[in-house]
């Protein structure tokens, strides 16, 4: 299992931001200079100014502001001003190190935002940069509770030169804020002598809120200063012994004249590309019959391919979004182009067992994405790969907000055109042999995927909520129905606790280790979560229990692992913050895992501490070291044994071993140029699976090797069975670096390379090795006009693959492309048959031309 440690580190780190709410970049509380005095703790508690503790009246105004960046028009004048900020990070609500004061006023259509940060002019941190790339710089943020419910708020984020970073902060979300999620508004940032300031127009169309008079907004604003160790200054003080963000906000109020407006906003858009790739000139039948193998015939049939250029393809699609209400929205695609333009970093694929999670970048599905999240992820939108019809219907009404989506995934019966040459040819084999079986690929040619997917929250009390979540996947011989319930419940000001049970019925193929067959049968499964969190300022503990059944199956979600229960116990010591010591900060964890499934037999296990330090010169060092344990069975990776059947491992049923492991984490940012980071960590025993790596790295256990030695030198008269899997112990070693450079303020560029590798302890050969190699490399023209170069190359595939592309993007929904995509191996394995190619084989490439265009109607 690979990164089992890596895993655990990233759930207990999760578990320490969330304790620690006011260090995460994303969600920090703010202070002021002169209430920095009236912030004492008094009786435990943290004594907010009686000023700030009522709601601010936000003021109606009638004149419009030029956005220009300058905050010298007579509406700044009538505006609510917020200042005598805290610091809350590094220090703990002292005096921030410069002043900032934050202006709001409205009109009926939108909230107008004015931002002013003194500073010195010459050391501001800014740059043109990429939307929702500006918190690693200087930069200004507030918080907008349209619900004043305490569960979500929007984030709008600004640099110096105005360029926006917007999302959704959800209370209680692991990952924070989400900034996938672009908003049409307009800003503009200037530098001036005195420092610098902002300006923002935030059509109230653009957000989703509760409307009406009287109504009460959540609301906190924020600047952060990157050169003084990352300083994160609020209007409210942070109170430390509270568990949460958003519940540590204060109110505004006044926007009772906001003009509510049915809005229509429609996105065309056309694409238009060129594909070349790799096709086969031998057919499926004929490798099997005779196809090249390294070692069973390595003079059968090889198949180079030939490379095609197809036809000029277009595609036409439109999206909608239709805002019934302030806040209920209906969302439709027609066709939608979901060609990725930035696609997924490559990852290490090498001895994994389960699959890996991809974050999801797709606009469509981005559009109230918070109200589908749980923590047993029963849906998970990149399971609908090419919609040609997507629906969405969300909002909240009351107290309850709901989601409601479908959509018909033309992706799982969409075959390749060598598949589809196979089956004609299979098909007319048929004719003389009529038994002849052509495979599932009949019954699904063409067909489409059905998805639904409901969701519904229940607001109870001030923090509290349960709620109900159910989906469907319907597709031929795999129809898949999940629900369930779950909630939230803030059992006093320190403690939260969560929970969520799921039932599953599918009737589908289930494997049987006992048959080694998949049989068509029903299946009904369970899973569930419960968590509880405890969090002080200086102390800490967090418990979590979740598992599933081996019938569990989430078709439209994400399932790490099925038939196994696992038991987390957490302990956090935190230091007193002193923000001119050497080391500011420091936290450590201890903390114990334990996996085992339903008959009670163990699977793995970790128990260690780790070490959170935040160092002066922004710097920032985590370390972590403990053991483990794995224990595997053989029914988990094939047949089981017992009567007539061999089982899925060579020797014993199973295996087991201890794994000492240690990581290191530093982050270090040197100056507005230049910052970096590294990791490095081992783990000793850790399990290859013997699944081999591809063509570079044939299996290395054993019973392997003996027998590719034997086939080798006596071919067929070989009297050795090919052997089964035979895991074993073994060290791995991970190391990532990467830098982020800015020569200048339009030019970025991003460099990371990471490593894995596992030798075997037995027969000290190597599993895998991979190496990945990153360039990123953008430059803004203008905020809205870029280039960016991306080049990856993967040592364990010999594969190389990179996008140029050039983009102009001046709102959401408007855009245009220009790019070229390829992937070629050197040196590498063929993808049509994994043969070696020892020269330069280019497997595909695609220009493209991408246009989308929004418009808008209010009503």
């Amino acid at each position: 299992m690979n990164y089992v440690c890596a895993l655990l580190v990233l759930i207990l780190f999760s578990f320490s931001s969330h304790a620690q709410v006011s260090q995460d970049s994303e969600a920090r509380n703010e202070v002021s200079s002169n209430g920095a005095k009236d912030a004492s703790k008094r009786s435990g508690k943290v004594e907010i100014p009686a000023e700030k503790r009522n709601p601010i009246r936000i003021p109606k105004v009638a004149a419009v502001p030029t956005i220009d960046g300058k905050l010298d028009e007579e509406i700044w004048k009538q505006a609510a001003v917020f200042k005598d900020f805290y610091q809350t990070e590094p220090g703990y609500n002292i005096e921030p190190s410069k002043p900032t004061e934050v202006y709001v006023a409205y009109d009926e259509h939108n909230l107008y935002i004015g931002f002013k940060c003194w500073d010195d002019k010459d050391k501001i941190r800014a740059t043109v940069a990429k939307r929702d790339n500006v918190f690693s710089e200087d930069n200004v943020r507030l918080w907008l509770d349209t619900y004043n419910d305490q569960r979500r708020a929007y984030v709008l984020g600004f640099n110096p030169l105005g360029i926006q970073q917007d999302g959704i902060y959800t209370e209680g979300s692991q990952q924070g804020a989400d900034f996938s999620v672009d908003i049409v508004m307009e800003s503009k940032g200037v530098i001036q002598d005195w420092g610098w300031s902002v300006e923002v127009k935030v059509p109230f169309k653009s957000l989703r809120y509760s409307a009406g008079k009287g109504k009460l907004w959540g609301f906190n604003a924020a600047r952060n200063i990157d050169r003084f160790n990352d300083e994160f200054d609020q209007w409210l003080p942070d109170d430390r012994d509270v568990s949460g963000f958003l519940v540590k906000h204060g109110k505004i109020t006044g926007l009772d004249e906001i003009k509510s407006e049915r809005t229509l906003e429609i996105v065309p858009s056309v694409t238009l590309s060129e594909t070349g790739r790799r096709t086969r000139t031998v057919t499926t039948a004929q490798l099997n019959a005779n196809g090249y193998h390294p070692i069973f015939n390595p003079t059968g049939i090889q198949d180079p391919g030939r490379f095609v250029n197809e036809p000029l393809k277009q595609d036409i699609g439109v999206t909608l979004k239709y805002t019934l209400t302030p806040n209920v929205t209906l969302d439709a695609a027609i066709n939608p182009d979901f060609a990725e333009i930035e696609a997924d970093a490559p990852v290490v694929t090498a001895n994994q067992r389960f699959p890996i999670f991809f974050q999801e970048k797709r606009p469509f599905f981005l559009e109230g994405k918070e109200i589908f999240d749980s923590p047993l992820q029963p849906f998970y939108s990149r399971t609908i790969v090419d919609p040609d019809f997507a629906a969405k219907l969300t909002g909240k009404i009351g107290k309850t907000s709901f989601g409601f989506l479908a959509a018909s995934d033309k992706a799982p019966g969409n075959y390749s055109e060598d598949e589809r040459t196979d089956l004609r040819i299979c098909q007319s084999e048929r004719l003389t042999d009529p038994g002849r079986n052509c495979g599932s690929i009949e019954e699904t040619l063409d067909k489409n995927a059905f998805f639904s997917v409901l969701r519904v929250k229940r607001d109870i009390g001030k923090n509290n909520n349960v709620g109900f979540f159910g989906t469907a996947r319907v597709f031929p011989h795999n129809r898949n129905f999940v629900g369930g319930f779950d909630g939230s419940f803030k059992l006093d000001d320190r403690t939260v606790m969560q929970f969520q049970v799921l039932g599953t019925h599918s009737r589908k193929f289930f494997y049987d280790p006992n048959q080694n067959s998949a049989t068509y049968r029903s299946g009904n499964g369970f899973g569930y979560f419960w968590s509880l969190d405890y969090t002080t300022d200086t102390r800490g503990w967090y418990i979590e229990a979740l598992g599933r059944t081996s019938d569990y199956r989430a078709d439209a979600g994400f399932t790490r692992r099925t038939g196994t229960n696992q038991i987390l116990l957490a302990n956090r010591f935190s230091t007193k913050s002193k923000p001119k010591a050497a080391i500011i900060r420091a936290n450590t964890n201890q903390f114990l895992r334990v996996n085992f499934d339903w008959q009670g037999r163990s699977q793995s296990a970790a128990g260690g501490a780790n070490l959170n330090l935040s160092l002066q010169g922004n710097t920032f060092m985590y370390i972590e070291g403990g053991l483990g344990y794995e224990r595997l069975f053989e029914g988990e990776f094939g047949p089981r044994r017992g009567t007539g059947q061999t089982g899925a491992f060579v020797g014993g049923p199973e295996r087991s071993t201890y794994q000492p492991y240690y990581s290191v984490n530093i982050n270090k940012t040197f100056n507005k140029q230049l910052s970096a980071y590294g990791f490095v960590g081992s783990i000793f025993n850790s399990f290859d699976f013997d699944f081999g790596a591809g063509g570079s790295f044939d299996r290395v256990s054993p019973e392997y090797l003996a027998w590719k030695r034997c086939y080798l030198e006596l071919g067929a008269a070989c009297q050795l069975n090919y052997p089964g899997l035979d895991p074993g112990p073994g060290w791995q070693f991970d190391a990532e670096v990467g830098a982020d450079y800015k020569p200048t303020d339009p030019l970025r560029i991003s460099l990371s390379y990471t490593k894995s590798r596992l030798r075997r302890n037995d027969t000290r050969e190597v599993a895998y090795d991979t190496n990945i190699f990153s360039v990123r490399s953008t430059y803004q023209f203008s905020r809205f006009m870029y280039t960016r170069l991306r080049i990856d190359y993967d040592t364990l595939r010999r594969n190389v693959g990179g996008q140029l592309l050039f983009g102009w993007n001046p709102n959401p929904g408007t855009a245009f492309y220009i790019g070229y995509n390829d992937n070629f191996n050197y040196n590498g394995f063929s993808p049509l048959t994994g043969q070696l190619e020892p020269r330069f084989e280019r497997n595909s490439r695609t220009f493209f031309i991408r246009a989308s265009y929004l418009f808008r109607k209010s009503f």
